[in-house]
């Protein structure tokens, strides 16, 4: 092993890198009228208080997550100023966790059997990636979300399949999208018999009809015990949650976390090509047309993401697959950090990496596209000042 890249050396470079961008925030906070923290935080931490108090999150306008984040982040509500940074370390070591699970993945015999040397280097993209540690460091739960799609990734790769699906339950619960990686978990949980029987059907031409013989294979390798246990799993995780959140806060659960989710229309985020249509129909939404083409976005956004992807792909290359899911989740929506995470497994193998010059390019485009309209949005994702409950002021600030 190359004495620069041990694994002492980049987790430390990238607690460190978080620690500079944490302590920066403090003070770009404390004396800059833009605020490094991000608006969402503030939501975070004002429905943690809430909670704190025996009151329900969603008394927070604008809070539209699960209660369970808000019961994470009750610690920033404690009376100290300096607890108040607690969500923000919280959702930097998931990077951390999840950069160690990016290692394991790659190191394993169901991934790509990488030496820990080259498994660090690829899960650097991730672990030294500055933009990836200035979004949890400003306070954005993505971190968490992260964590959870990689640990459930390394189950169903090491077949711990009952893991997998309170994994699974767990993250849909958290954040609707990760429904889209079950499709593809069931497709790559295939018997490997049934598989190779349906082959050899497949290729004697004394067998019945291609088509009877399809509809019995496809039949009987959905039926085995790794997919009913996933299905059964993350279907039980998911509902006891649901049931339990429903039970403490009623109706504004499903309406906040989920319903809401359903009807919104989001122009603030600047990834998606109904971008404009949505600002539009934000702005003037007696004067657009009674056709809202916008909200029929979710239409090729599921078909490609959740049901051809998973079909074409899943069976090769689980990780692989994902990554493709979540580009084309995002190509019809927004967050990039959805797909950053699971770049890792898959330039290994790519031409990005085969065909530097080809590489550089795309890296080149990507950042040539983003950084233009990063600036965009900042001032609606930083408040001019601090919302209710928030400590910010020089006089809190402890250096």
């Amino acid at each position: 092993m190359s004495p620069s890249i041990t694994p002492a050396r980049v987790y430390s470079s990238a607690i460190t890198l978080r620690l500079v961008f944490l302590f920066y925030g403090l003070l770009q906070d404390a004396y800059s009228p833009i605020k490094y923290t991000d608006i969402d935080y503030f939501v975070f931490t004002d429905a943690a208080r809430y909670v704190s108090q025996g009151r329900s999150p969603y008394e927070r306008e604008t809070y539209r997550y699960t209660p369970l984040l808000a019961w994470l982040l009750i610690p920033t509500s404690w009376q100290n100023p300096l607890w108040f940074s607690f969500g923000k370390v919280l959702f930097a070591v998931s990077d951390i966790v999840a950069g160690w699970f990016i290692v394991r993945i790659l190191q394993s015999s169901s991934g790509a059997a990488m030496s820990t040397e080259r498994a660090l280097k690829y899960a650097s993209i991730w672990l030294l990636n500055p933009m990836v540690a200035t979004i949890s460091t400003r306070g954005s739960s993505e971190g968490l979300l992260g964590v959870m799609v990689v640990a459930l990734l390394w189950a169903v790769t090491c077949r711990r399949i009952g893991l997998a699906g309170v994994l699974l339950g767990l993250a849909v619960h958290f954040k609707i999208y990760p429904f889209i990686y079950g499709p593809s978990m069931l497709w790559y949980l295939e018997s490997p018999q049934k598989s190779e029987s349906a082959e050899k059907r497949s290729s004697n031409p004394n067998t019945s009809s291609w088509t009877t013989r399809s509809v019995k294979d496809i039949l009987l390798t959905f039926s085995n015990r790794s997919r009913i246990t996933l299905c059964l799993s993350s279907l039980a995780t998911f509902s006891t949650l649901n049931l339990l959140m429903y039970a403490i806060y009623s109706q504004p659960f499903l309406e906040h976390t989920f319903l809401y989710h359903l009807t919104r229309i989001d122009h603030r985020h600047n990834f998606s090509p109904y971008n404009t249509l949505l600002h539009l129909s934000s702005a003037m939404p007696d004067k657009v047309s009674s056709l809202k083409l916008e909200s029929l976005a979710f239409v090729p956004q599921l078909a490609i993401s959740a049901v051809l992807i998973p079909i074409a792909l899943a069976k090769k290359d689980l990780a692989g697959t994902m990554l493709a899911q979540t580009f084309a989740f995002v190509a019809f929506n927004k967050y990039f950090l959805w797909y950053l995470i699971l770049l890792p497994f898959y330039l290994p193998s790519s031409s990005f990496v085969s065909r530097p010059r080809l590489g550089l390019t795309a890296l080149a485009l990507w950042v040539g596209t983003q950084v233009p309209i990063f600036p965009l949005p900042y001032p609606s994702s930083s408040p001019p000042s601090p919302y209710p409950f928030s400590p910010f002021s020089k006089k809190n600030i402890v250096i």
